[in-house]
């Protein structure tokens, strides 16, 4: 589905991320893994078109995306959601989904200012993509609720849901569950599958080991910039490089996903 080819960014004399290939399967859950600084939502900057790459090249179903811009990307079918919640809280939890599907309407300013006939029909169409979307992610009675007066997961589920308004075949999730209680975290993994089920693709970037390991069907995982191994989740847990990078000297067994830091609660940010 998605393919990246020797692809690598620098900012002045760094290397943000160096030479990565790899490729993500259909119908699967990526995590993408490393410490702080590894290069992780660079990654996905670079995928979605928010940075342009310095080297190699990105291929979408088949086409070059390398030098599409953000919304061209979203066009093709490649949507993200953030670390931090981008919503507007003092909109409904309709209208931030709705603001997830304008990427798929062509009316322009004018047309809004004259409410044409365009505009009217494009409203309608983000209207029920919107509603489709929070149905998907379990909101949809809460559809005119102000965004800001849901719980933390909930606001997550409205920025999920504006990605999925403009009807992806690959969602990227940027931290899903950061700030998130173990409760909302297993909630939030079940909402995970049920869209991959549902037959998306998803690649995340998570610090949660416990989420990760419970969830992905491969990992990825970068250090320095530079991918360092990928596999399925019991041969990276058991890979010395991985364990020495990502955990060190805190690594139970060389086990990720062990009791004490590689759990939810103990584990390293990334």
């Amino acid at each position: 589905m998605l393919e990246v080819r020797g692809l690598g960014i620098r900012f002045g004399g760094l290397h943000a991320v160096q030479n990565v290939s790899t490729a993500l399967t259909p119908g699967h859950i990526t995590a993408i893994i490393g410490p702080n600084g590894a290069g992780k939502s660079t990654f996905f900057n670079l995928i979605s078109g928010f940075y342009q790459p310095t080297s190699g090249s990105i291929h979408f179903l088949g086409e070059d995306i390398t030098r599409l811009r953000t919304h061209e990307v979203v066009g093709r079918g490649i949507a993200r959601t953030f670390q931090t919640t981008t919503i507007y809280k003092e909109l409904s939890v309709l209208d931030n989904a709705m603001i997830g599907h304008r990427v798929r309407t062509r009316a322009g300013v004018l047309d809004a200012l004259l409410r044409t006939g365009r505009e009217r029909r494009d409203e309608a169409a983000s209207r029920a993509e919107a509603l489709r979307a929070l149905k998907r992610v379990g909101l949809s009675d809460r559809a005119h609720l102000p965004a800001g007066a849901l719980t933390q997961e909930g606001q997550k589920r409205v920025g999920i849901a504006m990605a999925l308004a403009s009807d992806p075949k690959l969602l990227l999730l940027d931290e899903p569950a950061a700030g998130m209680n173990p409760e909302e975290t297993v909630n939030l993994m079940g909402l995970i599958r049920e869209l991959v089920g549902g037959g998306l693709t998803v690649a995340l970037v998570e610090h949660k080991m416990s989420l990760v390991m419970g969830l992905a069907d491969e990992i990825v995982v970068l250090h320095h910039g530079q991918k360092i191994a990928q596999g399925a989740p019991a041969d990276i847990s058991r890979d010395p490089a991985v364990v020495e990078a990502y955990l060190g000297s805190h690594a139970h067994g060389g086990q990720m996903g062990m009791a004490g830091p590689a759990q939810e609660g103990g584990t390293p940010r990334a």
